[in-house]
């Protein structure tokens, strides 16, 4: 018997688990907007730059009643995000691993959600896995990137020094008064 073609742009999830599918490949970066549109303005994303997802599907007995559907997700990219220290790009990796139990219905799907560790969703025969991609990247997305160690040096005008002209400081005087020790 020959495995059926799935499309990863509309997965029968219930199907692709019972015959424990899988499926892998790589989108280009630009194909998924938001994720692209988190790059750093100076290194856009490139029809170079993948994607690259793997998709296992599960059908797991439970005694006494009907088999969990799992779907088992690896995705990984790389992506010039701003530096927040020196406002340049930096390459950072990101990589999700996510496994989802499908269940029927959004009621039993949100009603199980709360009182479980695991990622429930609702069991659908028309799962867009590169929406549940890119949502699961922009996710991991770091909040603040940094290089470790920046390649220019930091913008002018972080120096500890006052300008030579600038007005002193109003509460200077308070700061030499603070010194001074008060007679008993």
């Amino acid at each position: 018997m020959k495995a059926r073609g799935f499309d990863p742009l509309r997965l029968d999830v219930g199907a692709f688990a019972k015959e424990a599918g899988r499926l892998e490949g790589d989108w280009p970066l630009p194909e998924l907007a938001r994720l692209a549109d988190s790059a750093a303005p100076e290194a856009p994303a490139r029809e170079t730059d993948r994607v690259h997802w793997q998709a296992r599907g599960e059908s797991r007995s439970v005694r006494g009643e009907p088999a969990q559907v799992w779907l088992h997700l690896e995705a990984g990219a790389k992506i010039a995000l701003q530096c927040q220290r020196c406002l340049q790009p930096v390459r950072v990796p990101i990589a999700a691993q996510r496994s989802y139990l499908f269940v029927p219905g959004e009621n039993a799907a949100a009603e199980l959600d709360a009182e479980s560790e695991d990622d429930v969703l609702a069991l659908t025969r028309s799962l867009d896995l590169q929406a549940l991609v890119e949502d699961e990247l922009l996710l991991i997305l770091p909040l603040v990137p940094m290089h470790d160690r920046c390649p220019s040096p930091l913008v002018a005008g972080q120096e500890d020094e006052a300008p030579l002209d600038a007005p002193p400081h109003p509460f200077a005087a308070l700061a030499s008064l603070k010194g001074r020790t008060r007679p008993n």
